[in-house]
């Protein structure tokens, strides 16, 4: 309703102006003010043609050959009431006066006198509602990308009992949403080619809640809208709402809002009137949503590298205020580039960053290169085959790239300078064979050959071996000692100890001997004092309890031993009929009869040997305590047997200590 209303008022509006046209003189220039793409037609307006001619019938009297004093008076009535109430609506102060002054109850009314007479025609419904808030909230105008408000404006002002109308009609009308926001974007083209114009935050609005629900209806068709943008590069005001009416998308999805920067921001980049609302879009963009990951995928190669072109390169259609800006956001956009696999995706940016580093290239940008093409060298491995096929045709990028690997060699991981050999070895013997040809690159030949030689040099120098030395250090100080102490005769006639008496550290080490001797007897007294008691009491408590688990633990081994063969036997004649049953591969049965064997094999040489060994050794120990303790095994005698087993292990070991030394020094001695 609301919509065909305003149709007939914009209507009258226009035949007024074709009146004044007519009325003009030839000499007055003419301005087409048609837009540039009308919206079609749709089947509300095919629909609402009788029902336009009926209301026109309506409206304008029949002409009357004799017109009545008093038929006038009432006609000229009628017109003058129609008039002041087309123009009782008039513009507020600011759009949150006009979004109070709105009666949410009335425009429910009209929507429900909408769709109860347009039942079938959903698109009816929401022409309405953008028609009825653009008519209701007329404010002062503002400019087109509303770079003054937050990136929800209007929509933030909105109550919640309007959204809830405006959601609750979009989601009945889910099927006509795109139409929907091609008409509201299209009308608001048509606005501005009006002067003065309406306002469009009914518009804006309504764009605002159909992207919020649904952000990729402004990516759907892409394609279509830059055609549209293009048409009219030489209104910027229709440029900037065509940009800002896409971008809302992308405040609620960040690969919806990357989708329209580089569909449509990005070809328009060069324009000086669109540029800064694309680079602060971009920053915006990337500030709402840090978390990067929501948008790997985006951004290709294809993109990327004009981006580094208009952050790097100087004397380009953007002003170095935007240069400046968009290389703050260059690092963020080189994440999203690389994505989420850089490993298996960087060799694809390798031949763009290398055909950029040429000598003449800007310090900054020849900087950000060579970070970037060492980068996908240690990332991804498939970039150093990619730098060979490459190579012949690009010696002077490659000089540069070799010289700077040479300077920051050591930066570099191991592994990944392992794998650089081999290409700086066929680097090295494709230099070579350009040098004897004598080429015309025969001087970028050269430097290439000379980093490569110093890499080379770098990669294959000598390093110590600091374990081995340290080694070595260790035992020619015992080697050292031991000659001293016997040339000596004693340590305290030794250089060793002299050394060590003057200064100061023989003193200091006695007498943390002796407080360590002290505390060593007082433990070892107290071990004494209660180590029997308590392990008698122990032994009394769990004697019963470990004869029986030992019994147990007998009559389990005993049983396993004399049951597994049959078992395995059993499982191996279960597989074999299994297998036959179930139609197994010959494979897995050759691979099922030899883990029998195996199991077999290890059951009958490892485990059986090993159980009987350990038993004939403990049993050997319970008879060497009986033969040692004469019979009755006491905590005296075990500690007796104990000591005597260590006192045997360390002369072992003083054995084994003197014969290293001995073989060290004699070692020494030859060299």
């Amino acid at each position: 309703m609301w919509f065909l209303k305003l149709k007939i008022m914009r209507s009258g509006r226009s035949a007024a102006g074709d009146r004044r046209a007519l009325a003009e003189p030839h000499g007055v220039p003419t301005y087409d003010l048609t837009a540039p793409i009308q919206t079609t037609s749709t089947l509300y307006e095919r629909g609402f043609e009788r029902i336009l001619k009926r209301q026109n019938k309506e409206q304008v009297p029949p002409p009357a050959a004799e017109p009545k004093k008093p038929a006038n008076k009432k006609q000229t009535k009628k017109v003058a009431t129609l008039t002041n109430q087309n123009q009782k609506q008039g513009r507020f102060r600011s759009l949150e006066e006009a979004l109070k002054a709105l009666d949410v109850a009335a425009l429910q009314k009209e929507l429900d006198k909408s769709q109860s007479v347009f039942s079938g025609n959903p698109s009816v419904w929401l022409k309405d509602l953008a028609s009825y808030l653009n008519y209701k909230l007329q404010a002062p105008l503002s400019e087109p990308t509303l770079s003054q408000h937050t990136h929800d404006y209007p929509y933030s002002l909105v109550s919640r009992e309007l959204r809830g109308i405006i959601r609750g009609l979009l989601a009945k009308a889910a099927g006509s949403l795109e139409l929907f926001f091609d008409h509201c974007l299209f009308t608001m083209l048509q606005e501005l080619d009006k002067t003065p114009g309406e306002s469009l935050h009914g518009y804006r609005i309504c764009i605002q809640a159909v992207l919020q629900d649904k952000p990729k209806i402004a990516t759907m068709n892409l394609g279509k809208f830059l055609e549209l943008l293009r048409s009219h590069q030489s209104r910027p005001a229709k440029c900037l709402t065509i940009m800002w009416a896409l971008g809302q998308a992308g405040f609620i999805n960040l690969a919806e809002g990357l989708k329209v920067w580089l569909g449509i921001m990005l070809p328009v980049l060069g324009i000086k009137s669109l540029s800064p609302f694309a680079i602060a879009y971009l920053d915006r963009l990337l500030l709402m949503h840090p978390n990067l990951t929501k948008g790997f995928g985006m951004i290709g190669p294809k993109d990327f590298f004009p981006l580094l072109d208009f952050a790097y390169m100087p004397n380009n259609s953007l002003t170095p205020s935007l240069q400046e800006q968009l290389c703050q956001l260059y690092p963020r956009l080189k994440v999203l580039a690389f994505g989420a696999k850089p490993e298996s995706t960087l060799h694809t940016y390798f031949p763009s960053f290398l055909s950029r580093a040429t000598p003449s290239c800007p310090p900054e940008m020849k900087k950000e290169l060579l970070s970037s093409l060492t980068e996908c060298l240690t990332v991804d491995p498939l970039s150093a085959s990619v730098w060979r096929q490459l190579y012949p045709k690009h010696l002077s990028q490659s000089s540069l790239l070799l010289e700077h690997l040479l300077r920051s060699w050591e930066q570099i991981p191991k592994k990944t300078q392992k794998s650089l050999q081999e290409t700086i070895q066929s680097f090295k013997l494709t230099n070579q064979e350009l040098l004897r040809k004598g080429s015309c690159n025969s001087q970028d030949a050269a430097t290439c050959d000379t980093a490569c030689k110093g890499l080379l040099q770098q990669a294959q120098g000598y390093r110590l071996p600091w374990t081995r030395l340290l080694l070595l250090v260790l035992i020619f100080a015992i080697g050292f000692l031991c000659h001293d102490f016997q040339s000596h005769s004693s340590f305290q006639a030794s250089l060793s100890g002299r050394l060590l008496r003057s200064s100061g550290f023989l003193p200091a080490g006695q007498q943390v001997c002796a407080k360590i001797y002290s505390y060593s007897l007082q433990g070892y007294s107290w071990l004494e004092e209660t180590l029997p008691a308590w392990g008698s009491h122990l032994l009394t408590m769990l004697r019963p309890s470990l004869q029986l688990a030992w019994a147990h633990t007998n009559a389990t081994i005993s049983f396993l031993s004399s049951h597994c063969a049959s078992h395995l036997a059993w499982f191996g004649d279960s597989l074999a009929s299994l297998s036959q049953r179930l139609q197994v591969p010959d494979t897995l049965i050759q691979l099922l009869q030899s883990l029998q064997e195996l199991l077999l094999l290890l059951y009958q040489n490892v485990l059986l040997p090993l159980w009987h060994i350990l038993l004939e050794a403990l049993a050997r120990a319970q008879e060497h305590c009986h033969e040692a303790c004469r019979g009755e095994v006491t905590w005296d005698c075990v500690k007796t047997q104990l000591s005597e087993a260590a006192r045997w292990v360390w002369l072992c070991l003083q054995d084994i200590t003197v014969a290293f030394l001995d073989w060290a020094l004699a070692m020494i001695s030859q060299q």
